[in-house]
């Protein structure tokens, strides 16, 4: 699995084409989004979501490390995504500056 923080349906979609036209690989079968799993977009108003740190503790600390200890997944790569805001740059129409740190999680197994 390839888990990122909170892309949320624009991001995460976003992602997955630049994958495929920039590096010629296809991770749409093996790609969530923490913010996706968290929230259910048919009947709660989450915009582009809520926020990665948050998306990403909650999920991955209960249930994706629940998984990898049942055997269900074998290695994660956790990239908890986020974005650096700041009401200033935003007004002042400068670019929103982001982070991102990969973590590889692999089961005992």
């Amino acid at each position: 699995m390839i888990l990122t923080g909170d892309l949320s349906s624009v991001g995460s979609k976003l992602l997955c084409e630049l994958m495929v036209k920039q590096e010629g690989i296809d991770i749409s079968g093996v790609h969530n989004d923490c913010g996706l799993m968290m929230y259910d977009l048919k009947s709660q108003k989450v915009n582009s979501g809520g926020s990665g740190c948050g998306c990403s503790a909650a999920v991955f600390c209960s249930h994706i490390l629940e998984r990898i200890e049942k055997g269900e997944l074998k290695k994660v790569l956790f990239v908890g995504t986020g974005a650096l805001m700041s009401a200033v740059s935003s007004l002042q129409k400068e670019s929103i500056p982001a982070v991102a740190h990969a973590v590889c999680v692999s089961g005992v197994n």
